[in-house]
């Protein structure tokens, strides 16, 4: 869940998430909300992401600014619970 929460907000290309499905809720104001361990059991679940899915939940009074600050500054906006997995992940990480 760790690396998952790392590779979804911390992981770039050109300064924007280097996940395509997260850069497109991204890009359209969303915030990254929660990290589902085993949300997807299907074979391609399984296969793509270890079962492990993230929720993206749209404020709809926050997604123009969410949207601008991510075009703009890049800045990803996270829950809590990502943003504990990524503090998690960069504490113990040898990266």
């Amino acid at each position: 869940m760790r690396l998952c929460a790392w590779y979804l907000y911390g992981e770039k290309h050109r300064g924007y998430a280097l996940n395509p499905v997260a850069n497109f809720h991204l890009q359209n104001g969303s915030v990254m909300w929660r990290i589902n361990w085993m949300g997807d059991t299907s074979p391609r679940g399984i296969a793509a992401s270890c079962g492990m899915m993230v929720n993206y939940r749209y404020f709809l009074e926050d997604t123009a600014s969410n949207s601008a600050a991510y075009l703009g500054t890049k800045h990803i906006k996270a829950s809590e619970q990502v943003l504990s997995l990524v503090s998690q992940f960069q504490q113990n990480s040898k990266l």
